[in-house]
């Protein structure tokens, strides 16, 4: 695997690439490939998911049961951060890799690889610092894999399909978080087998990927050497000479703050206020009805904004959507609206996921920087599940209860929507 630096000064922009890593693709991708992107979604989500909901709470109890909370929250704010470099990093190394297997591929098998190892290295974990070395591990090599799988898609997938396949990516996210579900609770409490089921599905995952890439090799001569500084200062993207992937990443951002505050507490909202006889049986149940609403949405909208050629007016209608679910929970604080709430918030965000996807690809400033480029964007992704936490702790103790919580997870979801109208390069 080699690596180069910064683009050519006539590097070439989206749609006028000189070599077939760089053009913008016109040719549909196969079935096959994509059922390979999707594998490798779930096998990612899978990866994150099961250790975050289910495995590192149970390591805790093993380690040290009466400090078990701070345990699970320092474990997975140290990966929070890691991840958080991680994957502009990885997208930005794999833009500037020259192997003759292509850019993306090896970043995928690499970052499966060491994810993999780090998971079966976690569940022998006897010391809370290992398991924040481990963890912190597998959200390096797992966000190498995702930075190179989810740069692949502006890589190869035309325009006129992006959004059929992004509805297509988001429904392996969600299969892999079920999946993740499934792990915990056919294990029994046995983290160790979790882990290994979780290493397992990733390693699996990503091969049929990886037999059929499509990914052509990127020539030597399309990059400039590399300069450590120019490398560094390329992961600022002015938003004044690219306004629309700026309102884009904030648009993003600000929608999946206000999913994460909607869905943060739900646990502590059941037992609470509306005082749900199970309160884990009723967030399994919630998560359930959104998961599959999520997939059902996505695969849906995404064909759907492909065949008429737009984008911003699925964007907005969804992000105005999740701002619903914010206000059925905040103004019907019972179970009837909690059901409802998840359903709605299922909805929005299905269709959110798949068409906004779509949306991003095709406002990259430049085809040589595109995996750095939707690296930066995944930390819109990534960001909100470090923030919201605190900003539904304030909303909830000082700021007037869970109605002021939702009431701020349905504007902040409003705004999402309003900015999406200041893009401009797309309809």
């Amino acid at each position: 695997m080699s690596l180069s630096s910064t683009p050519a000064p006539d590097g070439a922009s989206a749609g006028e690439g000189t070599t077939p890593a760089l053009a913008e693709p016109v040719e549909k991708v196969t079935a096959r490939w994509v059922t390979g992107l999707v594998l490798v979604n779930v096998g990612i989500n899978a990866a994150f998911f099961g250790p975050i909901n289910v495995f590192i709470g149970q390591q805790a109890i093993s380690i040290d049961a009466p400090a078990k909370e701070a345990i699970l929250s320092l474990v997975t704010a140290c990966g929070a951060a890691v991840s958080l470099v991680a994957n502009p990093l990885f997208g930005a190394l794999s833009d500037r890799t020259t192997s003759r297997f292509g850019r993306r591929a090896p970043w995928v098998l690499a970052g499966a690889v060491l994810a993999t190892a780090a998971l079966v290295a976690m569940s022998f974990s006897a010391a809370v610092a290992l398991m924040v070395l481990f963890w912190c591990l597998v959200q390096l090599g797992a966000n190498a894999a995702y930075a190179a799988i989810t740069a692949a898609v502006p890589d190869r997938v035309p325009v006129i399909q992006r959004g059929g396949v992004g509805g297509l990516a988001a429904m392996g996210q969600t299969l892999g978080i079920l999946t993740g579900a499934v792990f915990g609770a056919v294990v029994s409490g046995n983290f160790m087998v979790g882990y290994w089921l979780c290493a397992a599905a990733l390693l699996l995952s990503v091969l049929p990927y990886l037999f059929h890439p499509n990914d052509p090799a990127l020539p030597r001569n399309e990059l400039e050497a590399f300069r450590p500084r120019t490398f560094i200062r390329g992961f600022y993207i002015s938003p004044f000479i690219y306004p629309d992937f700026a309102w884009a990443w904030l648009t993003r951002l600000l929608v999946n703050v206000g999913n994460q505050l909607t869905i943060v507490y739900l646990l502590f909202f059941l037992r609470d206020i509306i005082h749900h006889e199970d309160p884990a049986t009723g967030v399994l149940v919630l998560t359930g009805i959104y998961a599959v609403m999520v997939m059902v949405t996505a695969v849906l909208a995404g064909p759907w904004s492909d065949r008429v050629g737009r984008r911003k007016p699925f964007v907005i209608a969804s992000s105005a959507t999740i701002a619903m679910a914010g206000a059925i929970m905040a103004f019907f604080p019972v179970w009837p609206g909690a059901l409802a709430g998840a359903a709605v918030l299922g909805i929005g965000f299905g269709a959110y996921l798949a068409v906004d996807f779509a949306l991003l690809t095709q406002v990259l400033p430049f085809a040589v920087n595109r995996g750095k480029d939707m690296g930066v964007i995944n930390v819109a992704n990534s960001l909100p599940q470090v923030v919201a936490p605190g900003l539904a702790l304030l909303a909830v103790t000082h700021g007037g209860g869970y109605r002021t919580l939702f009431l701020t997870a349905a504007v902040i979801g409003l705004l999402g929507a309003v900015f999406v109208v200041k893009i401009k390069g797309v309809d």
